[in-house]
C-alpha cells in the first residue's frame, strides 16, 4: 500500500495519507465483505461525526462495526495511543501521528483508508436494502454542497472569527457566510431536505458543518454576526429536524466537541458565544 504525506495541518500535527478504496466485488482487493471492516472514529471531530452519521443512517452497525475514539487524542503529537499499532503495521517505522478517522481491515490488521471522504461513500458500497446517500445523476449536486460548505461556511466562518486579521478582510469574510447561508435559505424555504425528496449524503455535510458553526466557530464572532447568521429560520429548523433524527442526534457529542473545541483552539473567545443559535441537547433529547 502506498503511503502519501499530508501537507502539515494548522494543528502541527504529522501523519500519512492511506487512501485504499472499498470495491463491488472480489477483484477490487477491498471489497465489501460484511464484518471485514471497522470504523475507528470521535464524533466530536467533524470528520467522525459525518462518518458516524452516514453509517447509522445505512444501517452498518453489524456488517461494519464501529470503534469510538475519545474526544481528545491522548498522545502529545495529537494521535490516537489505540490506533498506533494498525500505523504500525500499514507503513514502515511510522513516526507520525496516529490520528482518526480510520477504516481498518480486520483480516489484515492494517488500515485501508484515513481519507474522511473516501470512507464516507464506500459506506455505501455494501450490499443490502439500504437509502440511497448518493444518488445516481446527483454527483455534480453533491459535490457543489460540500465546496459550499467547506468554502462558504467553514472556511469563511474561520476568517471571519480570526482576531488579529485585517478587519476589512473579516468582514468580507462574514459578508461571504451570511451570503451563502442566505442562498440555502432560500434554497430550503418549501423543502425537507436538500437535493432528492429523501435524505442524502448532500444533507450529512450540511448538518454537520452547521452543527460547527453553532457549537465551535461562533465562539469567535460577535454577538451581532451570531444573530444574522441565526435569522435564517428555514435553514435552522432544516437542521434542528434532523438533530431529531436517530442517524444524527445519537451521534451529537456536545460535551466532547467543547472539549475537542477547548483543547485545540488558540483563538480569543468573542461575545457571540453567548448566543446559541440551536438548544441541541433538547432537539436530540428524543434519539437517546
Amino acid at each position: 500500500m502506498s503511503v502519501t504525506p499530508l501537507a502539515p495541518a494548522s494543528t502541527a500535527q504529522s501523519t500519512a495519507a492511506f487512501r485504499g478504496r472499498i470495491g463491488r466485488d472480489a477483484r477490487s482487493g477491498h471489497y465489501a465483505v460484511p464484518r471485514r471492516y471497522r470504523l475507528h472514529l470521535s464524533p466530536a471531530c467533524p470528520d467522525g461525526l459525518r462518518i458516524a452519521v452516514v453509517h447509522s443512517l445505512l444501517g452498518l452497525d453489524d456488517a461494519c462495526p464501529v470503534t469510538f475514539l475519545d474526544a481528545i487524542p491522548d498522545c502529545p503529537d495529537g494521535g490516537h495511543t489505540a490506533l498506533r499499532p494498525l500505523y504500525e503495521a500499514s507503513a514502515h517505522r511510522y513516526k507520525g501521528a496516529a490520528v482518526g478517522p480510520v477504516l481498518s481491515d480486520d483480516w489484515s490488521g492494517r488500515i485501508v483508508s484515513t481519507h474522511a471522504p473516501d470512507i464516507t461513500r464506500d459506506l455505501a458500497r455494501f450490499d443490502g436494502d439500504r437509502p440511497a446517500l448518493y444518488p445516481c445523476g446527483a454527483e455534480s449536486e453533491t459535490e457543489a454542497v460540500e465546496r459550499l460548505c467547506a468554502q462558504g461556511i467553514e472556511r469563511a466562518a474561520q476568517e471571519a472569527g480570526t482576531a488579529g486579521t485585517d478587519p476589512d478582510a473579516r468582514a468580507a469574510a462574514l459578508d461571504t457566510l451570511l451570503e451563502t447561508l442566505a442562498s440555502l435559505e432560500r434554497w430550503l424555504t418549501g423543502r425537507e431536505y436538500l437535493i432528492r425528496d429523501q435524505i442524502t449524503a448532500a444533507d450529512v455535510e450540511l448538518w454537520v458543518t452547521l452543527v460547527q458553526l453553532d457549537t465551535v466557530h461562533r465562539h469567535h464572532l460577535d454577538a451581532s454576526a451570531v444573530q444574522r447568521i441565526a435569522a435564517h429560520p428555514a435553514l435552522w429548523a432544516y437542521a434542528r429536524r434532523l438533530a431529531a433524527h436517530p442517524a444524527f442526534g445519537a451521534h451529537l457529542d456536545l460535551d466532547g466537541i467543547a472539549r475537542r473545541h477547548h483543547a485545540h483552539c488558540r483563538g480569543l473567545e468573542a461575545a457571540g458565544s453567548a448566543v446559541q443559535i440551536l438548544d441541541w441537547a433538547a432537539h436530540t433529547a428524543r434519539t437517546r
